[in-house]
């Protein structure tokens, strides 16, 4: 009896197990399709190389936009004006007996005694106003006689003289006709022209967007000499010919300070700008003065820009190296700090924040001042890292992305 109820129990146990298999097989899909797990892209940022991209917590900034007025200064040098340079000519053709210049940017004074020229033609002149005297002046030849050596150089009273003494002059004496600084005419043609380019350093100034730059500066390292007292080349037994240009005299304290600068950063320069003039030895003794002409020069190889401010009785020696601050106008652009633009060689680049990370972009600048630098770009909108220099990595180069990426 006992057996018998061990069987049956052990059948329905059989009978509920598989009835409860099969209700567990009719509940699953008949599908049999394959199923994917869902990607995860919130560490796709991740990915890019180090060069590319930055991840960084760092402060942000925008850009600025505006113009402004800053400070340059400049390296220059005095120089002679040219526009008040007097030319010593010749009148008549002969031969030179005296010479009382012996070197160039010798100082004279007007009436001063240059050179004794002895001429066939002056005392041939003479001789025919001796001639025309004698007879009695027939057909009002005297005056004309007169007029003639007055335009060789001899005065009234030496004519009056001549006809006086019946004596001739056979030398003519030549006087300066100004007072200032004489020098042979070739040696002149040198002197005038421009000087190579200077370098230029930048300095500070505050009146809130006052600044000074340090950008634009001529790329160059001579330094502007003084002018050479050389001997002159003219000497005594030399010929001459009438209307012959021998000497040019600098007129005293009519001086030119000559400051060079590059063409793109004088396009920003007033003509009619002040300069406030140092001498570069002592800076306690300051001068001010006016732009007169901004001058394109090519010289030494290299295209630059002079700005020549005229001065008068400023005390300065030609030659003398001089300091000059000179405002500027930068018209257009946006501002960012200097900190937030990096140089890689010949291009400049700031990281802007997208997303997570920062991207380097490649700007294109312009002047530099007051920890200010100008970008010719449109940066609106844009979040830009405060410190560029916290994101770079020493042992790496920075890939910017091409454009349209």
């Amino acid at each position: 009896m006992k057996k018998n109820y061990i069987v049956r129990l052990s059948l329905f146990l059989t009978i509920g197990v598989a009835v409860a298999a099969c209700q567990n097989k009719k509940s699953e899909p008949s599908s049999s399709a394959q199923k994917h797990a869902e990607r995860d892209t919130s560490l796709n940022y991740l990915l890019k190389p180090a060069n590319e991209q930055v991840i960084a917590n760092i402060p942000l900034i925008r850009a600025r936009e505006g113009s402004s007025i800053f400070i340059r200064e400049v390296q220059g040098r005095i120089a002679y004006d040219t526009r008040n340079q007097v030319n010593l000519a010749s009148r008549v053709s002969g031969r030179i007996e005296k010479l009382y210049v012996k070197y160039n940017y010798q100082p004279v004074n007007k009436g001063q005694l240059i050179m004794e020229i002895y001429s066939p033609d002056l005392a041939a002149a003479q001789r025919e106003l001796l001639l025309i005297h004698g007879s009695g002046n027939q057909d009002g030849m005297l005056e004309p006689a007169k007029q003639r050596l007055m335009l060789l150089g001899m005065d009234p009273a030496q004519i009056s003289k001549v006809l006086r003494t019946g004596q001739i002059f056979y030398r003519i004496p030549v006087y300066s006709n100004a007072t200032g600084f004489i020098l042979e005419k070739q040696a002149a043609t040198t002197a005038a022209q421009p000087p190579a380019p200077m370098p230029s350093a930048a300095v500070g100034a505050g009146m809130g967007d006052m600044a000074s730059g340090d950008a634009g500066s001529v790329p160059a390292s001579q330094t502007a000499a003084s002018p050479v007292s050389s001997a002159v080349l003219l000497r005594e037994g030399q010929y001459l010919s009438a209307g012959q240009n021998m000497f040019t005299i600098y007129r005293a304290g009519d001086l030119v300070a000559e400051f060079s600068l590059t063409p793109d950063v004088a396009s920003q320069v007033d003509k009619q700008a002040k300069v406030l003039i140092q001498r570069t030895a002592n800076k306690q003794q300051t001068l001010t003065g006016k732009i007169g002409l901004i001058q394109p020069v090519f010289n030494a190889g290299e295209n630059f820009v002079l700005a020549r401010v005229y001065l008068q009785k400023s005390g300065l020696k030609p030659g003398e190296l001089v300091t000059g601050q000179i405002p500027f106008l930068a018209k257009k652009g946006v501002w960012l700090p200097k900190e937030a633009v990096v140089s890689i060689g010949n291009q400049y680049v700031v990281f802007k924040k997208e997303g997570k990370v920062f991207i380097p972009k490649t700007v294109k600048t312009g002047v530099s001042q007051n920890n200010q630098i100008q970008v010719f770009e449109e940066l609106s909108g844009w979040d830009l890292a405060k410190n560029a220099y916290y994101l770079i990595d020493s042992e790496s180069f920075i890939k910017t992305p091409k454009k349209g990426e």
